[in-house]
């Protein structure tokens, strides 16, 4: 009998089978509705078959680029979370954010969440549900911050815009109704990437704001560079079916890497710069315990995992989640995926066991 999306997130969250491999506490999430291994969950088979139906783009074009982004997204909180638009005041021009918050008197940890898009697009409406689910399982305002995007706002701008944020929302704690020792980043892919860096300038800025970091699928080697412990290769991806179309799916971000460095550094950095590719940071001692997602079948899977031993090796308290089947951007799914439900409640409670 098939299962209801209620129940195929109940089964991923009693998927807490936990090892620890090279330091790391890793959790393997199986497809929850099917025993089948090396292939892609159904759900996502049936939504890559849909882009193979349809007219590819053969060019990059940055507007069509920027519209093909996002998913069409569902609201599944179950309480009344409310939402407020703001402006964040930045010598670089004010910066657009959204709140989100449980109605409640309490004080509350604080969540930053920067959007993922590879540097050039995403917006606040395509997180809007998963940061209003984050909000409701964390019990947390959740900060969702539009960031300036390249090519027209190149390297370090977005970064500066988030940063900027974090700082503002340590500033005005109180005002907020938070807790300035409870504060967290989270992001999804470039998001991911903007995370993880906000807590290297919070370590060398000696400023400790950041208690948490939640990396979904981030960007943590733009050129996808070898380093001693990382090397990408296929070889690495478990293909029983589907070989074409899997070997597609892992591939296509693999395509972007040049162009993102052209798009988002402009010269104006190296690749292997910390901010922009933090698996080359010298070190990450005392960076915030981390959590990061990532998805079987995405390129980014293996920096991820370099990056989550990296952490684990400078004695950063790291889980590392993979869900099985998965593709990249899993998470903009929400309400179609039970995956992106259970990694949002995964992040929640990462937050509440590791800041306790």
């Amino acid at each position: 009998m098939e299962q209801t999306y209620e129940q195929l997130v109940r089964l991923l969250s009693q998927s807490q089978n936990m090892n620890y491999e090279n330091g790391v506490e890793t959790i393997i999430k199986p497809i929850p509705d099917a025993d089948v291994t090396g292939d892609l969950d159904p759900r996502v088979l049936a939504v890559i078959k849909g882009y193979a139906a349809s007219e590819l783009e053969t060019s990059f074009d940055l507007a069509s680029a920027r519209a093909s982004m996002g998913w069409p997204n569902r609201d599944v909180t179950t309480m009344d979370i409310a939402t407020d638009h703001v402006m964040i005041p930045s010598a670089d021009g004010d910066i657009p954010a959204r709140l989100y918050r449980p109605r409640t008197e309490e004080t509350l940890p604080a969540i930053l969440f920067f959007h993922g898009g590879g540097f050039f697009g995403g917006t606040l409406d395509t997180v809007e549900n998963p940061c209003k689910l984050l909000a409701e399982k964390a019990n947390a305002l959740v900060v969702s911050v539009e960031y300036r995007l390249a090519p027209e706002h190149p390297f370090p701008a977005g970064l500066n815009d988030c940063y900027r944020a974090l700082e503002w929302v340590h500033e005005r704690a109180a005002e907020l109704g938070v807790s300035r020792d409870d504060i967290a980043v989270a992001g999804d892919s470039a998001g991911g990437n903007l995370a993880t860096a906000c807590c290297l300038l919070d370590r060398s800025n000696e400023t400790n704001m950041i208690r948490f970091q939640a990396l979904i699928y981030p960007v943590v080697n733009l050129g996808s560079i070898p380093t001693d412990d990382y090397e990408w290769t296929l070889d690495r991806y478990e293909i029983k079916h589907h070989h074409d179309l899997i070997r597609g799916v892992v591939m296509a971000l693999g395509d972007s890497e040049d162009l993102l460095n052209q798009i988002y550094l402009q010269g104006k950095a190296e690749l292997t710069d910390p901010l922009v590719s933090p698996l080359f940071a010298d070190d990450v001692n005392g960076l915030p315990p981390a959590l990061i997602i990532t998805a079987e079948y995405d390129y980014l899977r293996l920096e991820g995992e370099a990056y989550a031993r990296k952490l684990a090796r400078d004695g950063v308290p790291t889980r590392l989640i993979q869900y099985r089947g998965m593709d990249h951007a899993f998470m903009d799914k929400l309400g179609d995926f039970p995956q992106a439900e259970d990694c949002l409640i995964e992040i929640a409670n990462g937050m509440k066991e590791m800041t306790r």
